[in-house]
């Protein structure tokens, strides 16, 4: 009877308990950290094995793609997402822009003591969901603790692998003059979303965050069979410094087309209030294609019939220019300069 108490653990408080020091110790407090939430609400075949990594099945032909992404967004929680869910889509989305099939995730949890276990589980129900969602499962993780007041809350770095077939293979080094450029939607939704929510700013018409796995349009856009040179998905930064970095990648110039950008009244109204321009405000759920022009129609035409592609629009296209220069024809007819960040316009949104 003596043993049995003494080996008895009471089970995790999930709706009082908090994240302490003995979570991150590696003994028997982070094993039933570790069983009793991350397993409890990730679990899969592969994480189920128990070890430092996870034995994973050969893809088969093609090349690997491996990406990986860090999430410090504050605050944690938002309008159409948080952190867990944030950080599955991020990593997912960067491993398909890259023209692979994502495969698996991995999660690196780096929590502050004293961060509320209600709000910790609730993050990895959401990183659960996203991850069913997309089916790309997480396969293995790590946790660490660090002291009260040298975190904040809960950083999160999710790696992602997939696979991309021969021949099939995207870059930005890959825009040539001539080509299309296109958007999947609506710019600046998450960024917006984001800063509203930190500042405790009410407008009429709520600003949801985009967030959400693209592999699944980026599917539908390829059986298409239009001839796409790059994806890129255009978080810090926004659309300006996405195209800015393709441009320089690919050696050529880009001319945007002002009144063909696509931005909600809402987004708008936040960005002139706010002294921001949206071009450079982040998104997490929309992407950047350029592709062939005899392609373009074809291409926006896939990319509106699926549902993360609705307001898809083409905006504008590629050409020579030995400085690389990203510039826009204005709604009055003039020209600018569509130019790098100089710092970072929103910190802390992915």
């Amino acid at each position: 009877m003596t043993e049995t108490r003494k080996n008895y653990i009471r089970p995790l408080d999930i709706k009082h308990g908090h994240v302490d020091m003995a979570h991150g110790s590696g003994g028997r407090a982070m094993a039933q950290l570790i069983e009793e939430l991350f397993a409890k609400y990730l679990c899969n075949e592969y994480l189920a094995q128990g070890d430092d990594g996870a034995l994973l099945p050969n893809p088969g032909e093609g090349r690997l793609v491996m990406a990986t992404d860090s999430h410090v967004v504050s605050p944690l929680f938002f309008p159409g997402g948080d952190i867990g869910c944030l950080s599955v889509h991020g990593t997912i989305n960067d491993v398909a822009m890259m023209g692979a099939r994502p495969l698996y995730l991995s999660a690196g949890f780096i929590l502050e003591e004293g961060f509320k276990l209600a709000d910790l589980a609730r993050i990895v129900q959401s990183m659960a969901a996203a991850a069913k969602e997309a089916g790309v499962p997480v396969v293995t993780g790590d946790t660490k603790v660090v002291e009260r007041g040298k975190g904040d809350g809960v950083f999160i770095t999710t790696t992602g692998i997939g696979v991309v077939a021969p021949g099939r293979e995207l870059s930005g080094r890959y825009a040539k003059p001539g080509d299309v450029i296109l958007v999947s939607g609506t710019l600046g939704d998450h960024g917006m979303a984001i800063m509203a929510e930190r500042e405790s700013l009410g407008f009429e018409s709520p600003i949801v965050s985009d967030t959400a796995a693209l592999h699944g349009l980026i599917e539908a856009m390829r059986a298409c069979g239009a001839d796409i040179h790059v994806l890129r998905d255009p978080t810090r930064g926004g659309l300006a410094t996405t195209l800015n970095e393709i441009a320089k990648q690919s050696g050529v110039g880009m001319m945007l087309q002002e009144k063909a950008l696509p931005v909600t009244p809402a987004v708008n109204a936040a960005c002139e209030f706010l002294g921001l321009d949206p071009l450079y405000v982040a998104n997490e759920g929309k992407l950047v294609a350029i592709c062939a022009e005899a392609d373009a129609e074809k291409l926006l035409a896939a990319m509106r019939a699926h549902p993360l592609g609705a307001a898809a629009a083409i905006v504008g296209t590629v050409h020579a220019d030995e400085h690389h220069f990203v510039q826009m024809t204005t709604g009055f007819g003039g020209r600018r300069i569509v130019d790098w960040l100089s710092g970072e316009q929103l910190p802390r949104i992915c």
